[in-house]
C-alpha cells in the first residue's frame, strides 16, 4: 500500500466493528444501544407482530420507561421493569457484555451477575416517562440502510452495524 493509499484509507470514516459478546436474537430485540445516557432500544411485542416497544433505563438514577412507538405506555409497567425492559437488558449484555453495560449504567456487577435481569435486580429503579420518538426514529433510519445496494463505500453512521465483509 502506498502512502497515498494509506492516507486515503485513514481519512475514511470506517470504524472497526466490535463483534457481539455473544450471538443475539434480532427478532426479539432488533435494536439496542448504549447512548444518550441510557440503555435503550426497540423490543418486539410478544403478542402483536406489528407492535414494538421502545424501552430504556437511564444510567445513574436507573429511571426506566417502556411504551409503544406511538407513546402508549406498556401495560406491564406495574411498579417494576416490564418484560420488554428485561429482554432489552438481556440483549444488551449479549451485545456488549455484562461489565461494559454495568459500567455504563453505573451498577455494581458483582461476580454473581450473569445477565441483564441480574443487573436490573441490582438497580434501585423507578419509573419516569421518556419520549420514544428519538429512539424509534434512530431505529427506523438504520433500517433504511438495509435497502441500500451493496457497496464498499463507507457510511460513517453505520459504524455500529455489523458488516458481512471487512472494508480495508
Amino acid at each position: 500500500m502506498t502512502d497515498a493509499d494509506e492516507a486515503a484509507w485513514t481519512r475514511r470514516s470506517v470504524l472497526a466493528v466490535v463483534p457481539p459478546a455473544q450471538p443475539r436474537r434480532l427478532a426479539k430485540v432488533p435494536f439496542v444501544e448504549l447512548a444518550d445516557g441510557r440503555l435503550q432500544g426497540v423490543v418486539s411485542s410478544g403478542s402483536d407482530i406489528e407492535r414494538v416497544y421502545v424501552s430504556s433505563v437511564a444510567a445513574g438514577n436507573h429511571a426506566y420507561h417502556c411504551s409503544t412507538n406511538n407513546n402508549r405506555p406498556c401495560g406491564g409497567l406495574r411498579g417494576a421493569p416490564c418484560k420488554h425492559l428485561e429482554a432489552l437488558a438481556e440483549e444488551a449484555v449479549l451485545q456488549y457484555g455484562v461489565d461494559p453495560v454495568a459500567r455504563y449504567l453505573r451498577v455494581d456487577a458483582g461476580p454473581d451477575v450473569r445477565g441483564g435481569r441480574d443487573l436490573l435486580a441490582r438497580m434501585d429503579t423507578r419509573h419516569e416517562p421518556t419520549p420514544a420518538a428519538v429512539v424509534f426514529s434512530r431505529f427506523l433510519r438504520h433500517l433504511a440502510y438495509l435497502e441500500l445496494p451493496d457497496s464498499t463505500t463507507a457510511l460513517p453512521e453505520l459504524h455500529w452495524f455489523p458488516a458481512t465483509g471487512a472494508v480495508r
